[in-house]
């Protein structure tokens, strides 16, 4: 029996195998019921708008699969929003007319989504930068150039025009953006240096977790190093060749290291960390858009990470 679905990551190809319980059924009738608390006008609206694919092609609502098809659909972000401007403060690292540069809190959301709709990074920047962010990822997503999780910390680089995004964006799609991670993982690694070279893609068993797979799947490489150890636990730096959704924390757990406090890849029972993962963006280098100067900037270790290491130091 193919699964309900009722979480989704905006423009996230969301994927599932028809099975012999609606072999030649219509199409929209299928999403209709894996889509959970979603109304038949939504589901109607993704072919409308081309998102629903049948082993790689696009379909018609009308169209019938056959048992072992796979149906692919990505659900688009609203664009109808209307996201208020916050007066959050913001630690900001680096700031020119193109682009500037957040050293952002633990424990912030990067941009609104359902259940989080103030509060955000992008409300405080609206605040901030008023009308002068890039609009090339829409209303919800305004000047983001890339995303780091709710529960890391550090870097993140922020589009103030369309030109500034697009020359970040191909950095990044041309691996040249430097991103090196600090992370205290479980355990003590066996090679004091190593790359994990392991496709990411969603998992099948849980649809708000990434995994190792080579299904549906892009291409993931961490380069890692351990800086310290101690009793239980390692301080690794870890150096992003690509950027995935949960990359670091994905790949450290593949290792058998999953980050402390991870509540979704960590260990079960009690967090070694309370309030979200030791993981914190330390460094990032770009070049800039408009000047060609090559820019590295770095963030020091958050109160919170220090404190968890000293806890450590002292056993």
């Amino acid at each position: 029996m193919i699964d309900k679905i009722s979480s989704f990551e905006y423009d996230e190809p969301v994927s599932f195998v028809v099975d012999e319980n609606f072999a030649q059924e219509r199409v929209d009738k299928i999403l209709s019921f894996v889509i959970d608390n979603r109304s038949r006008s939504f589901v109607q609206g993704l072919f409308d708008k081309g998102l629903v694919t049948c082993n790689g092609r696009a379909v018609s609502k009308s169209f019938r699969p056959s048992c072992g098809d796979e149906i692919v659909f990505a659900v688009p972000e609203p664009v109808d929003l209307n996201i208020k401007k916050e007066n959050i403060p913001l630690d900001i690292v680096y700031e020119d007319d193109s682009l500037l540069v957040v050293n952002k809190p633990r424990g912030m959301v990067v941009h609104p989504a359902p259940g989080n709709y103030e509060g955000t990074l992008v409300n405080a920047l609206l605040w901030h930068c008023g009308d002068s962010l890039s609009g090339i990822n829409g209303k919800i997503r305004p000047g983001i150039v890339h995303r780091i999780d709710k529960d890391t910390s550090g870097l993140l680089l922020v589009a103030k025009t369309d030109e500034a995004h697009v020359s970040l964006s191909e950095q990044i799609k041309a691996h040249s953006l430097d991103r090196e991670y600090n992370a205290v993982v479980h355990g003590r690694l066996k090679e004091s240096e190593g790359v994990v070279d392991a496709p990411i893609g969603r998992s099948s068993a849980d649809r708000k977790k990434m995994c190792v797979t080579d299904k549906n799947s892009k291409d993931a490489v961490t380069h890692y190093e351990v800086i310290e150890e101690f009793p239980g636990f390692s301080l690794v730096r870890c150096i992003l060749e690509t950027g995935r959704t949960h990359q670091i924390r994905v790949h450290m757990a593949y290792l058998g290291h999953p980050v402390a406090g991870d509540p979704v890849y960590g260990p079960g029972g009690k967090p070694a960390l309370e309030g979200g993962q030791c993981l914190h963006a330390a460094v990032l280098g770009f070049t800039h858009p408009v000047t060609g100067e090559r820019i590295k900037l770095s963030a020091p270790l958050p109160p919170y990470f220090e404190s968890f290491l000293s806890r450590l130091r002292s056993k």
